[in-house]
C-alpha cells in the first residue's frame, strides 16, 4: 500500500490535519478511529509520535462525546506499548484521565483503559497505576460477566500488583459497593 515511508507519514499527517480542520463530529470520529487503528502498527508509531497523536488521544479523554473518548482511549492503548509513548503518557499525567475511563458505560473504552494501565505498569509508574482505587476497580471487574474484562482484570491483578496491594484493596473495599475511592464503577 505504501510506496515509501514518506507516503505513510504524509497520509497520517493528512488525517491529523483533517481532524483539526473539520467541524463535523462524524468526520472527527472517523479520523480518530483510523488513527487509533494505525497506532496498532509499530511501523506507524514513529510518525504518530512526530505528529503528537498521543497528545490528541489524551485530549479526547476529556470530551463529552463517547466516541471521541472510546477512540482516544483505544489509540492510547495501542501507543502505550511503545516505551517512549508510555513515558509521554506518564509525564502528561495521563493516569487520572485513563482511570476515569474505567467508569465508562462502554465496554470497549473500559477494556482499552484497563489494557493501557497494564501497559503502563512498571517501576516508574507502579504507584499511580496500582493505586488502591484502581486495584479495587480491577477486583470488581475480575468478578464481572464479560470474559474479556474479567481476564484483563485478572492479568492486571496478577502481573501489575503485589499481593499486599490486592489484600489492602480487598480490605478497603469491604462494605463499599458503589465506588472505589472516587472511581464510579460501571454497572455490572
Amino acid at each position: 500500500m505504501w510506496k515509501k515511508d514518506s507516503d505513510r507519514f504524509e497520509y497520517l499527517q493528512t488525517l491529523v490535519t483533517e481532524f483539526q480542520d473539520t467541524d463535523s463530529d462524524e468526520a472527527k470520529e472517523q479520523v480518530l478511529a483510523n488513527l487509533a487503528n494505525f497506532a496498532y502498527d509499530p511501523k506507524n508509531v514513529e510518525h504518530l509520535k512526530q505528529l503528537q497523536v498521543a497528545d490528541l488521544f489524551l485530549d479526547m479523554l476529556t470530551e463529552e462525546n463517547d466516541n471521541f473518548v472510546e477512540f482516544g482511549m483505544g489509540g492510547l492503548c495501542n501507543l502505550s506499548m511503545d516505551p517512549e509513548c508510555r513515558d509521554f503518557i506518564l509525564q502528561s499525567n495521563g493516569i487520572p484521565l485513563i482511570t476515569k475511563c474505567l467508569s465508562s458505560h462502554r465496554e470497549e473504552t473500559v477494556l482499552s483503559a484497563a489494557g493501557t494501565l497494564v501497559n503502563l505498569a512498571g517501576p516508574p509508574s507502579l504507584g499511580g497505576v496500582c493505586d488502591v482505587a484502581v486495584v479495587e476497580c480491577m477486583l470488581r471487574f475480575s468478578l464481572c460477566e464479560s470474559p474479556r474484562l474479567r481476564n484483563l482484570a485478572d492479568i492486571f491483578l496478577q502481573d501489575c500488583c503485589s499481593e499486599d496491594q490486592v489484600s489492602r484493596a480487598r480490605r478497603d473495599a469491604a462494605g463499599r459497593t458503589q465506588t472505589a475511592l472516587g472511581i464510579p464503577l460501571p454497572p455490572d
